[in-house]
């Protein structure tokens, strides 16, 4: 792999049928081990119960308040700071209950692709 340089390019923010913005920060053929996204919820959002069936996933929370549910652990706040590690497979999803965005960084290993992608929302 070569050395390269990302630039922040928040212009490039799209929205997801999870119910979530997201900005790739690094998601290429070129570094196949991981991907990195910046995830944008808006207040009162809960995003869409789902998991990867390839990718261990952390969530780093950059700003904001949340209440994230994993796997069969209780929900739990998390603030900026926090970092919530998900593994394949596991059920997963966030909700703003702040008053800002709810902002943090979604990597995964290996790098993310919607095939990975189940949801299993009811």
């Amino acid at each position: 792999m070569d050395p390269v340089i990302f630039p922040e390019n928040l212009e490039c923010e799209f929205y997801t049928e999870e119910k979530c913005y997201i900005t790739e920060l690094s998601n290429s053929s070129a570094d196949p081990d991981v991907s990195i996204a910046r995830a944008r919820i808006v207040p009162g959002v809960t995003t869409r119960l789902h998991r990867l069936s390839k990718s261990f996933e952390r969530y780093v929370i950059l700003s904001g308040t949340g209440e994230v549910e994993v796997g069969e652990l209780p929900k739990q706040t998390v603030r900026s700071g926090d970092v919530v590690l998900i593994p394949p497979m596991c059920p997963q999803r966030i909700k703003n209950i702040g008053k800002e965005d709810l902002i943090f960084l979604a990597i995964c290993s290996p790098r993310f692709s919607e095939e990975d992608y189940e949801d299993i929302d009811t």
